[in-house]
């Protein structure tokens, strides 16, 4: 199991030390002071979060263009130096680390807005700019960017990872979500993926190659995104329920129903417990689903009136909603936490985080299953869910100096994605593959899937010097 939860060995000496070194020294004489080498700044760019070790890179670069991308790819290439994009560190699979050495490029100067284009509900970034930022650029224009992994993360990294989050189950994930991408290829070229029209069959779809693959065939430097219209009603509420299993039951019914709903998340009760620790909101500590309707006032009030006449069918409610903003902006602010809120239920602990994405028909089995299997495993592991399209999280809570303890939740990860393979689902529904999942590709997809993905990988980047290590080893 160490292949899901531990980063392969460090293979930094695989490539020649002096031409690192060399390619380092060359970057600092075509970038000053804006290369940086200090171990403490090279460390906070390899892996943070959960338990993958760090494995930093041997320089971090912060440039403020694509022609100086473009500048820094040309210099790797000749030394051999590795290159790992880098946004604000929130991914969760060791994506940032640099197991080859290498230079962590970070996109923390290239964060600005380009252009709005309002009347066609579109605009276009630069990668380093964080959801946040966008959304408060945007908020004068009635426009909003949808997608909410919860974390503030860049633009560029949520494009890289093909993230999605709580609005999914309405407005789509990443991959729906990018209409065109600027991308410096391994040899120092730079390729619009596509233009700015909604729609196109002009050749291969080069912008959702792209999303997803994690750096590892290209650097983003720009981004076309499609925006939608803030709703003039916004709606938010709870609603508990006697099992997780009532829980899922709802949500795919609710989703059958055609009822066109934003948001609807899942915490079990243990989940529930942590989020009243965290942020105060002294909810029942039941399995129970958050949810948010977009639309009229008078549509939202229907939508919410429907769903609770579903949530009554499987014994959940009362559903309270409102439409107040400083209301939903907490109880969403509570959600966004869960993860870390975890933390409260054993302080001192490690959190390793994973999810698993299944068909809605299969959530239910495969979230009762999984809860059975924690308690067997005796270990501590919350459970939350963007329910509405099968994906849901699990919050590892361990002691990492117990290895007993370890080995049971590597068994249980394990365990998770092989049961959730099993019911045609997948490793990852948004977090990625990066370093931690990539032994599990090769059940998901088969040999043959697996040597098309190396093989584009070869051709568009055949020193292996994008983000290597991760994905599909080469």
């Amino acid at each position: 199991m160490a292949g899901a939860t531990a980063a392969p060995g460090d293979t930094r000496n695989s490539r020649d030390p002096a031409a690192r070194a060399a390619g380092v020294a060359a970057l600092s004489a075509a970038f000053g002071n804006r290369v940086v080498t200090s171990q403490a700044v090279r460390e906070q760019h390899g892996n943070t979060l959960t338990w993958i070790p760090n494995q930093p890179p041997d320089a971090v670069i912060y440039p403020q263009s694509t022609e100086d991308v473009q500048r820094i790819v040309r210099i790797c290439a000749e030394h051999d130096l590795p290159i790992i994009p880098f946004g604000v560190g929130s991914s969760l699979e060791g994506h940032v680390n640099a197991p080859e050495g290498g230079v962590s490029i970070d996109f923390r100067d290239m964060n600005k807005v380009l252009t709005v284009h309002a009347e066609d509900l579109d605009c276009v970034v630069q990668p380093g700019i964080t959801r946040k930022a966008l959304n408060e650029q945007l908020r004068d224009s009635g426009l909003f960017f949808p997608i909410d992994p919860g974390a503030d993360a860049s633009l560029g990294g949520m494009a890289a990872t093909r993230c999605s989050g709580t609005n999914a189950v309405r407005y789509g994930t990443m991959k729906d979500n990018v209409l065109s991408l600027k991308v410096v290829l391994a040899n120092g070229e730079v390729i619009d993926t596509a233009r700015r029209a909604k729609k196109t069959s002009a050749g291969y779809d080069l912008t959702r190659l792209m999303i997803g693959a994690e750096g590892t065939l290209g650097v983003i430097t720009q981004l076309t995104l499609k925006l939608s219209g803030i709703p003039e009603a916004i709606s938010g509420g709870i609603c508990p329920f006697p099992s997780v299993e009532a829980c899922c039951n709802t949500a795919i019914h609710t989703i059958q129903s055609g009822i066109p709903i934003a948001r609807i998340e899942l915490l079990d009760a243990l989940q529930v417990r942590a989020v009243n620790l965290h942020s105060k909101l002294g909810l029942p500590e039941t399995p129970m689903l958050f949810l948010e309707f977009h639309g009229t006032d008078a549509s939202v009030a229907e939508q919410s009136q429907r769903f609770g006449e579903i949530a009554a069918e499987f014994g959940g409610g009362p559903f309270t909603w409102t439409t107040r903003p400083e209301e939903r902006t907490r109880l969403w602010e509570a959600r966004h936490h869960a993860a870390m809120s975890c933390l409260a239920l054993r302080p001192g602990s490690a959190l390793v985080a994973t999810d698993v994405c299944v068909p809605i028909s299969r959530l239910a089995d495969c979230v009762t299953e999984t809860q059975a299997d924690i308690a067997a495993s005796r270990l501590l592991a919350p459970i939350v869910g963007h329910i509405g399209d099968g994906n849901f999280h699990l919050s590892l809570l361990v002691d990492t100096k117990d290895a007993d303890e370890v080995a049971r939740a590597k068994a249980l990860s394990e365990r998770l994605v092989e049961r959730a393979l099993a019911m045609d689902g997948t490793c990852t529904g948004e977090h990625g593959v990066g370093q931690g999942k990539m032994k599990y590709l090769l059940a998901e997809h088969g040999p043959a899937a697996l040597a098309a993905m190396a093989a584009i990988k070869t051709a568009l980047d055949p020193q292996n010097l994008m983000n290597p290590g991760k994905i599909v080893a080469i």
